[in-house]
């Protein structure tokens, strides 16, 4: 369904259920709305197949709006001599720049040196970086001087400081990206609904033939007959798995990452810092997002998935540490404006090696019923997830084969600029509230408000300030007071009444609560 196909009321719900009501057996029905469950859905609707979308919570509930904000090949990767990983990373990242570029943006990082040899080896290993990159580089890795490195990153520890290495990779609006990606979808067709769990499959003659959903809103159950199931629910996916297969071995071992948002004047230059190894054997990031600095990550196994991960035991304290290593005025906890936390789903089952060792790679597992499960990966590779799991699927299906296009497909609102609407701006403001904020210290709008609710499928106000806007994650208190403003107008928007908003307020003060950096240890 176009944007013109849909309406002047834009994507209502009850358009779409009825969608999902006609009599009909989909081509590709795709079960989760993250990055791999979008991109799956978006390359088999470009294929021509028909496509149907069904997530549990919101688009980037879980793990695809807590990233730290990078496209890129992977500096790490290079290190532990993964040249496959990077090269194909570094080619992806080269397609989102070009087919998203209101969300995509080229960064440059600087590394600081502070011993002998690390220029030199950094040196060569980002040259060798950029070599990978070939004609998908943004720019050449430069060797700089103390000076240079002071001016790029001016808040860095002067003492000792024998200069830096400066490379280049890209930054992104991850719970953005996925709007544009869902809303891709529609353009091609589709259809995507969130707040609509999946509860189980349905299975005929020992064959996955579709899956038992039910509304989230309205407890409505349904009955979808698909031709194939992809599962692309992340780090839940061994759940999904188990639906078919109750003692099917995991595939998926977890672990969480920590980030951290800070004021700007941390990081008062337009570069981005680069700590290459930490004291775990991590890399940790200092990135301007938002006009915050985003500080980032941890690497922790845990042995469960909970949908609102908290930080552990240090890890906080963990990330502040790091930071006063090489800034020159670090951030204590009481500067920390929000902390949010996502789960990797690394591929690797047991109790082995530290996760920082376990594959970013993905891996797609066809089951005896045909049931298509694709885990791990990141963010950057997407796309090429999405392309090799609807490979698997037309197989399964035995759907007429079409190669993927969606290499060269532009994604919905692409336009150059720092704008997340990119294109769509003007109908943006076209509604009632342009130009007036929400909240003083906020950016958000009354009418992006109305556009997330019109046309963005948000059904909460926690869907509006957490990711079509990123109000929770660059500053949990401001949202929190935000919220009766935001739920006044929903209410409006969606039809619900005074007690509605009442409730949608509480609940996100609750959530945000737990986004505070003083706030207890979480599950």
């Amino acid at each position: 369904m176009s944007a013109g196909a849909a309406g002047a009321q834009g994507l209502a719900r009850n358009a779409l259920l009825a969608r999902l009501e006609e009599p009909r057996t989909w081509d590709v029905l795709v079960i989760g709305g993250g990055a791999t469950g979008l991109g799956c859905a978006v390359d088999a609707a470009a294929r021509g197949y028909s496509t149907l979308l069904l997530e549990a919570h919101d688009f980037a509930k879980g793990t695809s709006s807590r990233a730290t904000k990078l496209i890129h090949g992977g500096v790490r990767y290079l290190a532990q001599g993964n040249l496959p990983l990077v090269r194909e990373a570094l080619a992806e990242r080269a397609l989102l720049l070009a087919n998203a570029p209101h969300l995509v943006h080229a960064q440059r990082f600087v590394v600081p040196a502070y011993r002998i040899w690390d220029q030199p080896v950094l040196g060569a290993g980002l040259a060798a970086y950029d070599l990978l990159a070939g004609a998908h580089g943004i720019g050449r890795a430069r060797v700089l001087d103390a000076a240079r490195t002071l001016a790029a990153l001016p808040n860095v520890r002067p003492r000792g400081l024998r200069g830096g290495v400066a490379y280049w990779d890209a930054r992104f609006d991850d719970a953005r990206l996925a709007v544009s990606l869902m809303r891709t979808l529609f353009d091609l067709g589709g259809l995507a609904l969130n707040h609509m769990p999946v509860k189980g499959l349905v299975m005929q003659a020992g064959k996955v033939a579709g899956v038992q959903a039910q509304d989230g809103e309205r407890g409505t159950a349904y009955r979808v007959a698909a031709r194939v199931v992809i599962n692309a629910t992340g780090v839940w996916a061994d759940e999904a798995r188990h639906w078919e297969r109750p003692f099917a071995p995991v595939l998926l071992r977890p672990s969480q990452g920590v980030h951290l948002v800070v004021g700007r004047d941390y990081l008062p230059g337009e570069d981005a810092l680069l700590v290459p190894r930490t004291e775990d054997g991590r890399v940790l990031f200092a990135i301007p997002w938002q006009g915050r600095v985003l500080l980032g990550t941890t690497d922790t196994a845990r042995p469960d998935a909970p949908l609102e991960p908290r930080p552990l035991e240090g890890e906080v304290d963990f990330i502040l540490r790091t930071a006063a290593r090489y800034l020159a005025r670090a951030p204590t906890r009481a500067e920390v404006s929000s902390v949010f936390v996502g789960l990797r789903p690394l591929v690797g089952a047991g109790n082995a090696s530290p996760t920082r060792g376990l594959s970013r790679e993905h891996l797609i597992e066809v089951s005896p019923g045909g049931l298509v499960s694709i885990v791990g990966g990141k963010w950057t590779t997407y796309r090429r997830m999405g392309a090799d799991a609807v490979d698997s699927a037309r197989s399964v299906a035995r759907l007429p084969a079409r190669a993927s296009d969606t290499a060269a497909l532009r994604l919905h609102g692409a336009a150059q600029g720092e704008d997340p609407y990119g294109s769509d701006r003007e109908q943006v403001e076209a509604l009632p509230g342009a130009g007036r904020a929400i909240w003083a210290g906020l950016t958000l709008s009354e009418a992006e408000v109305r556009y997330a609710a019109r046309w963005e499928l948000a059904r909460t106000v926690e869907d509006v300030l957490a990711r079509r806007h990123r109000a929770l994650f660059i500053d949990a208190a401001l949202a929190a007071a935000a919220a009766p403003r935001v739920a006044a107008i929903l209410a409006e928007e969606l039809g619900r009444d005074a007690g509605w908003a009442q409730g949608q307020v509480a609940a996100f003060r609750a959530l945000a609560a737990g986004y505070l950096p003083g706030s207890p240890r979480g599950s």
